[in-house]
């Protein structure tokens, strides 16, 4: 399937959560009242939108990056304007706020493995609320929000829409920009309360195999830990039952499956890394998201953007931080060349 697009719009909105990641190497999670050894630190980006135009910038992407959001009238805030500006993100919808510190997180990443336990302050993120945000201001096309679940004023409920993140996509729907969405993987039951109402103004549902789960109640991993391709299309087809108007995505570390409204599913394996290669996995979802995003906004098939997403992710992949591992569009696909692909996931039918 290719995806047509609106001519006379281009550029991707992002929308969301703006956090300065503190990303510290571990040799081992430690149990409670233990010891834990820090190897090194690094300082990097967090939040969807925050990670998704960062990528999206340096794969070059050929088309305007706005940003939206709130953060702290302090260093952190300022860092990231600045990181903004130095990589051509149009700022003027990212406001600051004197009554909340700029969010962070302590991202502890376990070394070899790469496994990653968060702990988040939640700052002036969860003060933002996105009145502010003019859509007839913008000739973006489309409108990517995230996190779900970690925007506080913004999943907030709604009398009319159920929540204001709802209504919020409505109105980029209605001002003509495609939308998009992503979500926070949390251990809670508010997915269906707080996620559903917004499917109903959702272009593109771009998730992991958690949320997509969570969202739907399908258990997509079994109890080995094995995919369980038929209840993955299962939670893709409910996600578009419950109002996803063009296209589902799930990415996965195995790779990613979309299925569009026209009941069209397309599969990509991801890449075949060496064990040495991963270096940390946090921001590889929203590295995959950016490579699917690229790739819709340009109007290319399903397949190409999912073969860009699990590139992405694999340039992520390569560094502690969530986006200073990503490299030029051409320097993504040809990891594929490098690497080669893992082999055909086992599609039950």
């Amino acid at each position: 399937m290719k995806i047509k697009s609106s001519s006379n719009r281009s550029g991707l909105l992002g929308g969301g959560n703006w956090i300065i990641d503190l990303v510290k190497i571990i040799d081992v999670y430690p149990q409670r009242e233990q010891l834990a050894n820090i190897r090194s630190q690094s300082q990097g980006t967090g939040g969807a939108p925050y990670n998704v135009l960062i990528d999206l910038a340096k794969m070059g992407a050929p088309f305007p990056l706005f940003a939206a959001g709130l953060v702290g009238d302090d260093s952190l805030g300022r860092e990231i304007l600045q990181d903004c500006r130095d990589n051509k993100i149009d700022t003027k919808f990212l406001d600051v706020t004197k009554k909340a510190p700029t969010s962070y997180t302590d991202v502890m990443t376990e070394k070899g493995c790469g496994h990653r336990t968060f702990f988040h302050a939640r700052g002036a993120n969860a003060l933002w609320h996105g009145q502010d945000l003019d859509f007839s201001k913008t000739k973006a096309r489309i409108f990517h929000l995230g996190y779900l679940l970690l925007l506080d004023a913004m999943d907030a409920p709604d009398a009319k829409y159920g929540t204001k993140a709802a209504r919020l996509l409505a109105a980029a729907q209605n001002a003509g920009l495609k939308t998009s969405v992503d979500v926070v993987s949390e251990d809670s039951d508010r997915f269906a309360k707080i996620v559903n109402p917004a499917l109903k103004h959702v272009d593109y549902c771009i998730l992991n195999e958690i949320e997509a789960g969570k969202t739907t109640g399908f258990k997509i991993r079994q109890a080995d830990g094995k995919l369980d391709t038929v209840a993955l299309r299962h939670a893709a087809g409910a996600l578009l039952q419950q109002g996803v108007r063009e296209i589902v995505v799930i990415h996965f570390p195995e790779g990613g499956f979309a299925r569009t409204r026209m009941g069209e599913d397309v599969w990509q394996s991801s890449l075949r890394l060496p064990a040495n290669y991963i270096l940390g996995t946090a921001g590889a979802g929203d590295a995959f998201c950016a490579g699917t995003l690229f790739g819709l906004h340009e109007g290319w098939d399903l397949q190409r953007c999912l073969l860009l997403g699990v590139c992405a992710a694999a340039a992520s992949l390569a560094h502690p931080t969530c986006t200073e591992g990503m490299k030029s569009l051409n320097a993504c696909l040809a990891l594929a060349k490098k690497y080669g692909l893992r082999p055909k996931m086992d599609i039950v039918d």
